[in-house]
């Protein structure tokens, strides 16, 4: 392995990064490697002049035809940093990550951000830059064994030539705990400097210890404007042109997405250059039938992190009474083939926790239509999970029952238990009156209204007030009644028997 790795390294270009064993990267490594498996060593066990060359030829014929038969996006895949369309944020002059790589002072980043926003590019973009050893490894195909060869093979790197190494690991959150715990001694020593891709919240996907230990930087979606740039870039390079709709509809389908993007328009373009439809020499052009052709249906992006969020945009805008956001966040969410019996489940939890007593018939609604998903199913059941969201989110709202139960949960995980009054206790059993229980308990269906004031809570909570109801809705009716028994802060017990 030292001689292969001497061999390998002293015929890599001065100052440039190589793809070791990577096809479409920058050439040396993995030539010299191919020519070593052939047996093609000179007297002196180094690589034939004519074998490197032959090799040399080979490859760059080997990249010339896969450029030509590269998907466009591929062959759109920015060259400088100057020709990356988007991420303004991160790349534009001044910003912090184009100054790290322009300064070749990448230390281990994690690059997080939806499909087709640039995590690849930037690799490449960073191997173009670097003079350290870059060597790309996908986490799909890869495990702990191959981590190990390239932290043995970047020590070896670091001790012959004093050059670190660059370890891009796409789609990082495929590996498991034990896997990202392999990677985690070489970087945090400085053997590794990690370049992590991830389409998924790096919170939970990358294991805490080696998040800490990179910088995060968020990749956005692209707005309509990159998009339609790019769009143009394609039609430059395809040879074609597109009425304006028909690029209206490939980019309001892409959903920030350049590479589906270019994917699109390249079936397009295709579609477009019919022989029949055009004249000799002209350029194919592209029609609304041709887009729509191309991308019959929008594919919504629709990856952990979406679920959550777009959960918790559905919650928060039924707490707002917005009835128009909660039917669209509960269409989202549906299209992209969310679990219907997840979605009736939270809304019954809504139902307590943010209606409650404002109005009681907000649960019985969220449980029937529970019921009711699960008995007519999808795509039906869309209707009945709508009426319930129209209801919950039209409804009166309070959370005073919620706010109840959870002070009354902490007082019971925080306070020693108070001992049950003895008026209250047990007392049908024999012997129960010789301990004193039941004597003094007032049954409240003797009194004329239904109701005595008496203590029901232990000793030491006499004053608490858990439930405290606001004039919401039907729990404004509840208020006035609990004010009129003097159950409320600063009231009296009213001296009337009846109670609304």
């Amino acid at each position: 392995m030292g001689t292969m790795c001497a061999v390998t390294s002293g015929l890599a270009p001065s100052g440039g990064a190589r793809w070791t064993g990577g096809a479409g990267g920058p050439t040396g490594g993995a030539d010299v490697t191919r020519a070593v498996g052939r047996g093609r060593l000179g007297k002196d066990g180094g690589v034939s002049a004519r074998a490197v060359e032959n090799d040399d030829l080979f490859s760059a014929g080997m990249r010339e035809r896969l450029e030509r038969q590269a998907p466009l996006a591929a062959r759109l895949r920015p060259k400088s940093l100057d020709d990356v369309v988007g991420q303004d944020h991160l790349l534009g002059r001044g910003r912090p990550l184009r100054r790290l790589i322009e300064a070749d002072r990448i230390s281990s980043v994690i690059l997080w951000g939806p499909p087709g926003t640039g995590k690849t590019t930037l690799a490449s973009l960073i191997a173009a830059a670097t003079s350290k050893r870059f060597v790309p490894m996908s986490a799909v195909t890869a495990g702990v064994k191959d981590v190990r060869e390239t932290v043995e093979l970047a020590r070896e790197e670091l001790r012959l030539h004093q050059r670190g190494t660059i370890l891009f690991l796409d789609e990082i959150h495929r590996f498991n705990r034990a896997q990202q715990d392999a990677l985690l001694p070489s970087v945090e020593d400085g053997t590794l400097v990690l370049v992590g891709a991830t389409t998924e919240n790096p919170s939970f996907a990358v294991n805490g210890p080696l998040l800490s230990r990179s910088t995060l930087f968020r990749l956005r979606a692209h707005d309509e404007a990159s998009l339609r740039a790019l769009l143009e870039r394609g039609l430059g390079v395809s040879g074609a042109t597109a009425d304006d709709d028909a690029a209206d509809h490939l980019i309001s389908l892409a959903d920030g997405d350049g590479r589906s993007l270019l994917t699109s328009l390249e079936v397009a373009v295709a579609l477009a250059d019919d022989p029949e439809r055009r004249l000799d020499g002209e350029a194919a052009h592209i029609t609304l039938a041709d887009a729509e052709a191309a991308v019959d249906a929008r594919v919504l992006r629709y990856g952990p992190d979406d679920h959550y969020d777009i959960i918790s945009a559905l919650i928060k805008s039924l707490r707002g009474s917005d009835p128009q956001a909660s039917l669209y966040w509960l269409a989202r969410m549906l299209t992209a083939g969310d679990d219907a019996r997840f979605i009736a489940r939270r809304l019954m939890i809504f139902a307590s926790e943010d209606v409650g007593m404002a109005d009681p018939m907000s649960l019985v609604i969220a449980e029937a239509a529970g019921r009711a998903v699960e008995t007519v199913g999808m795509p039906e059941a869309q209707l009945v999970l709508g009426q319930a969201v129209v209801h919950l989110a039209t409804a009166p709202k309070s959370n005073r029952v919620a706010l109840g139960i959870w002070g009354a949960m902490a007082d019971v995980a925080e306070r020693s238990a108070g001992d049950v009054p003895v008026h209250l206790r047990d007392a049908h059993y024999a012997g129960a009156a010789r301990l004193g229980h039941g004597k003094g308990y007032i049954y409240p269906h003797d009194a004329p209204a239904g109701f005595v004031p008496q203590q029901y809570l232990p000793d030491d909570l006499v004053d608490r007030r858990y439930y405290e109801p606001s004039n919401h809705g039907l729990e404004g009716r509840i208020a006035t009644r609990m004010t009129e028994r003097g159950q409320l802060s600063n009231s009296n017990p009213s001296d009337e028997g009846a109670i609304s």
